[in-house]
C-alpha cells in the first residue's frame, strides 16, 4: 500500500475512534458514521485516488443523506461514485437508523444534487477521474451525519457550544494531518463553513485557504448554473483549472 494511503487509513481510524466517544443530546436523535458502516467503498476512494501529493483539496462540510451516507465518498452521489470513480463496494448500515433516511449503499436512487454538481463538473473538466485527482482531492471536514428525530438534517454548526467544541476538536486535528500528509498548497472550503473551519484548523501552516460556492440546491446562486460559478471562482484565486 502506498505510504500516502496508509497514512490517510490511520487518520480515518483515528478520528472515528474519537467520534466513537462522542454523545450528542436532542434534538440530535441519530447519528451516522461512514466512515464505519461505509468503509469499504471509502477505503477504495482514499486507496484508489489519495496516494501522492495534492495540490487543492475541496473540502465539504459533512456527509449528504443521498451522498457520502450512502456511498462512503465525499460528495457521493451514486451513480457518478460508481460509474466515473468506479466504486462500488458493499456498504452496511449504521448503528441506530432512522426509518426515513434508510441507507441503501449503491441501491440508493434518491440523488445527492451537491455530488452531482461538483463530481459532474470534474467529469466534464477532466474526462477522467484519474486526470482530476492527478491535482485535486475532495473530502469532508466532518464524517458524521447528525438526525433530528424528524428525520430533518442537522448540521455540525447547529450543534450546542460544548458539543460543538469537542466535535471541532477531533475534525480539526485530523484536517491538519491530512494536508500534511498530502502535502496541500490550497485548501478550498466547499461553501463558508468549511472555509472558515479549515482556516482555524490551517492557521500558522503554509497551506492557503479559500472558499467556493457551495453547489447545494439551497444556494440559489447555483441553481443558476454551479460549473460556472466554480471556473470563474478558481481562476480569481488563480487556481489553475483541472484538465486544463
Amino acid at each position: 500500500m502506498d505510504n500516502t494511503v496508509a497514512a490517510l487509513f490511520d487518520i480515518a481510524e483515528e478520528l472515528a475512534l474519537a467520534l466513537d466517544a462522542m454523545t450528542f443530546a436532542a434534538p440530535v436523535a441519530h447519528v451516522y458514521n461512514p466512515l464505519r458502516y461505509a468503509w469499504a467503498p471509502h477505503a477504495e476512494y482514499l486507496t484508489r485516488y489519495g496516494a501522492g501529493h495534492k495540490e487543492v483539496v475541496l473540502l465539504g462540510m459533512n456527509p449528504g443523506p443521498f451522498g457520502m451516507a450512502q456511498t462512503g465518498v465525499p460528495f457521493g452521489e451514486v451513480d457518478l461514485v460508481r460509474d466515473w470513480l468506479g466504486i462500488e463496494a458493499p456498504v452496511g448500515h449504521p448503528t441506530c437508523e432512522h426509518p426515513k433516511r434508510p441507507v441503501q449503499g449503491f441501491a440508493c436512487r434518491r440523488h445527492e444534487v451537491s455530488g452531482q454538481r461538483l463530481w459532474g463538473w470534474a467529469r466534464a473538466r477532466c474526462g477522467t477521474a484519474d486526470r482530476f485527482f492527478e491535482r485535486f482531492f475532495v473530502a469532508n471536514y466532518c464524517p458524521l451525519v447528525f438526525m433530528e428525530a424528524s428525520g430533518r438534517n442537522r448540521t455540525p454548526d447547529k450543534l450546542p457550544i460544548a458539543e460543538r467544541e469537542a466535535l471541532f476538536r477531533h475534525c480539526d486535528r485530523a484536517l491538519v494531518a491530512m494536508a500534511e500528509i498530502l502535502g496541500v498548497q490550497r485548501m478550498v472550503g466547499v461553501g463558508r463553513f468549511a472555509a472558515d473551519r479549515a482556516a482555524v484548523a490551517l492557521q500558522g501552516t503554509s497551506v492557503t485557504v479559500s472558499m467556493i460556492p457551495h453547489p447545494s440546491p439551497a444556494n440559489p446562486a447555483a441553481n443558476r448554473g454551479w460549473s460556472q460559478l466554480m471556473e470563474v471562482r478558481l481562476a480569481e484565486l488563480g487556481i489553475a483549472l483541472p484538465g486544463g
